[in-house]
């Protein structure tokens, strides 16, 4: 199953790695496809919680496919479509810009208000683990 390039119109392409402005629905149209791997329309239509129609989910992708997040291959006649961009690559960027935007890029503040929910519930074991995260960061220099 080969991937081809989507004909856009002669529109320039809106390709960014990793901060495209995404719309809720862009969003939760690449979650969908992180989570699943590879999709159809029809199977993200489903799998969206009270879903635009399915004309809207058709749409989103393909402006999806402009800003290069995601790629699609010709099954029959189905598009199957999937994420460009590795969730870790996508995840960091997201990281990068919560702790720059609500933590004045203090790393101190975000792993402080992780620690400090009640929500978070974190165990023991996940406390040592964090500690040997943070002693492996000192002794590499960070």
């Amino acid at each position: 199953m080969g991937y081809r390039k989507c004909q856009n119109s002669g529109m320039a392409s809106k390709k960014s790695s990793t901060g495209p402005d995404l719309s809720k629905r862009e969003r939760q149209i690449l979650d969908v496809l992180y989570e699943l791997g590879t999709a159809s329309a029809a199977e993200i239509h489903t799998a969206i919680p009270n879903p635009p129609t399915y004309t809207a989910v058709r749409t989103h992708l393909t402006n999806l496919e402009e800003k290069g997040q995601v790629k699609f291959a010709k099954d029959g006649a189905k598009y199957i479509y999937s994420p460009t961009v590795p969730k870790t690559e996508v995840a960091r960027s997201m990281m990068d810009n919560l702790v720059k935007t609500f933590f004045e890029n203090n790393v101190e503040l975000v792993v402080a208000s992780l620690v400090d929910r009640k929500e978070s519930q974190i165990s023991p074991e996940q406390l040592d683990r964090l500690a040997e995260i943070i002693d492996q960061a000192r002794k590499a220099g960070q």
